[in-house]
């Protein structure tokens, strides 16, 4: 989710108190959670209160139903407390973190119930499905529109009338679009609604019902699933990503954009503490133009920098610090930790602010041993924009725990080291690079940039004439390329992140292949052995096929590769004049298929 620099527009005396409650650096969200809010709220509220622009912004709300079907029975009344209960929710939680009663903003109309679009779909119920939310949007933005709401430039909830509730038989079965995005200017989120659902309904151990997804269970609880739903996926429109809540926050239940979809409201029947919203997601909000009551600095493009990034592992736990610098004003850093598996809902947080200089620090140790990782930090700006995210790689970092909960920081580091020459080949300046490979200490890091800065190859496999018997496939240019999205490169990826990692490791060579995509090269029956490893770009989550043709002829296939999995081959060449190297989408289609071919070798006996 945001020019002057921060250190040199704020009078360090207007927050002087709450940074000494910081005692100057911040750290871990678990300590002193109250300062890191007064902290936050100082320089949030000195921002703010300087030339303000005072203005309210609304959720709107589309009730959505296909065209041989009524809405649901009380929708107004009904989705009314259901939306006012989830307002009042968020109140709370906002309010224990100490940033007061804040909140999105509901439209109340006359009668005191929610002001909301209604919109007739133009198929019948069997036409729509689970993967119909951008079908149904566009079919509500001519309603938005003409009531002069730019559904782009605005936060939208679409209630989906496709859900199924015999009341009778008590039976549930929905296949509503059930999923959101978006960020501090906007976003939607796709709901259900149904009879059943009701927020007094939150409290009711019986009756039993059966609920398609979730099997036999009680009314009650189905409508925690269903309004803790509305309430997570509304936090995804505003911008929040999936986390899980830390051990020392477990004793308040479930993140609320973690799985506390499915606990919200247990605390009413009893079941358990029900759903909270974490320090870090408070700390986001609480600049969300929802939330802050001010478009101060709204269509301000937003910008920042960490300069002298410090990722330390000290025994179990990982320590981060730095200088953050942004405009408009950064006034929290929020870092997540997100092992390998399950997506980011295990993501755990730890929250800092910065002080009058921008420096920064905060830790962890809530690190699942035996797992791969990635540090993302989001600097917080106090127009509600966090910088890094429109680009989730841009404050990214790799980690690995091992098996006696050690953090390995070595591919962070090396990544570290190469950041100053991945930014100048991202500006294309190759001189620079070159020269800044020239001062590299670490031998892992010079032989990379050795291979980010090298000259094009001119010659294919079958035209060496040189004695060496070990050769990168990379050194040689491939007779046909054909890639799925965005440009060939080769010894690194066309993305921000340009180094080749996959599954832990950062590779000198390999060959990117978003799939699908096909690389030709001509070996002209001169090499012996194709060796080598396949996998996908650690910072996207597709699956692809692998599979290597010799003369046309398919000599090696991989099983389903996902990311954090490699896989390796050893294919004979003898006699073979031309190789394939193709990754296939599988049955997920091929977004985010960002494959890799890694370390690929040729070989052959000495001359």
């Amino acid at each position: 989710m945001n020019s002057i620099p921060f250190a040199s527009n704020f009078m360090k005396s207007s927050f002087l108190i709450a940074l000494l409650l910081v005692v100057c650096a911040t750290v871990d969200a678990a300590d002193k959670p109250q300062a890191l809010v007064k902290a936050a709220r100082a320089i949030l509220d000195d921002w703010h209160n300087q030339k303000p622009e005072k203005d309210q912004r609304y959720l709107h709300i589309v009730c959505w139903t296909p065209s041989d079907r009524e809405l649901p029975k009380d929708y107004r009344p009904r989705l009314t407390r259901m939306m006012q209960h989830i307002q009042d929710f968020y109140a709370k939680e906002m309010s224990r973190h100490g940033f007061g009663e804040r909140s999105f903003n509901l439209r109340i109309a006359d009668d005191k119930l929610l002001d909301l679009r209604t919109v007739t779909g133009k198929f019948e119920a069997s036409h729509y499905a689970v993967q119909s939310g951008g079908e149904i949007r566009r079919e509500c933005l001519p309603v938005l529109k003409k009531a002069g709401i730019q559904a782009e430039d605005e936060t939208i909830l679409i209630f989906c009338n496709l859900a199924t509730w015999d009341a009778e038989r008590k039976v549930f079965r929905h296949k509503s679009p059930y999923y959101a995005g978006g960020s501090y200017l906007g976003g939607t989120a796709w709901q259900l609604d149904s009879p059943e659902l009701d927020s007094l309904n939150l409290k009711l151990k019986k009756p039993i019902i059966s609920d398609g997804q979730y099997g036999r269970i009680s009314l009650g609880k189905h409508n925690s699933i269903f309004i803790g739903g509305i309430a997570h996926e509304l936090g995804h429109a505003l911008g929040l990503p999936h986390c899980k809540e830390r051990p020392d926050e477990a004793v308040r239940g479930t993140a609320l954009m973690g799985s506390g979809n499915r606990t919200y409201g247990d605390e009413v029947r009893g079941d358990g503490p029900g759903s909270f919203i974490t320090l870090a997601h408070a700390m986001r909000l609480a600049s969300h133009p929802q939330f802050s009551g001010s478009l101060k600095g709204f269509e301000t493009t937003a910008k920042a920098s960490i300069d002298g990034l410090k990722v330390t592992a000290d025994k179990k736990a990982i320590n981060v610090s730095g200088v953050v610098q942004g405009k408009p004003p950064v006034y929290g850093v929020v870092a997540y930790f997100d092992p390998e598996g399950g997506g980011d809902y295990n993501s755990t947080t730890a929250v800092a602010v910065p002080d009058a200089d921008g420096q920064f620090s905060l830790s962890t140790t809530a690190l699942p041993p035996g797992k791969l990782g990635q540090l993302r930090l989001f600097p917080l700006h106090t127009n509600g924009s966090a910088a890094a995210q429109m680009s989730q790689t841009r404050f990214s970092y790799p980690y690995r725990i091992a098996d006696d909960g050690t953090p390995d920081l070595s591919v962070m580091q090396l990544r570290l080291d190469l950041k100053s020459i991945i930014a100048a080949i991202q500006s294309k300046d190759k001189a620079a690079a070159n020269k800044l490979a020239s001062h590299l200490k670490s031998e892992q890091a010079t032989k990379i940039a050795a291979r980010l800065t090298r000259q094009s190859p001119t010659q294919t496999p079958a035209d060496y004439d040189g004695d060496e018997t070990e050769i990168p496939l990379t050194n040689f240019k491939a007779s046909e390329i054909k890639v799925g999205w965005a440009r060939p490169t080769f010894d690194r990826v066309p993305s921000p992140t340009v180094l080749l990692e996959s599954a832990g490791r950062i590779f000198q060579t390999g060959i990117y292949a978003h799939a699908p995509a096909r690389h030709v090269y001509q070996v002209g029956g001169m090499w012996k052995m194709l060796t080598g490893k396949a996998g996908i770009d650690a910072s996207h989550n597709g699956s692809v096929q692998f599979e290597i043709k010799a003369d046309g002829k398919s000599v090696w296939k991989s099983r389903t590769t996902r990311s954090g999995k490699l896989r390796e081959f050893r294919i004979d060449l003898d006699g073979v004049k031309e190789i394939e190297l193709l990754t296939h989408p599988t049955k997920d289609g091929p977004g985010s298929d960002w494959s890799l071919w890694l370390e690929p070798t040729l070989s052959r006996t000495a001359k």
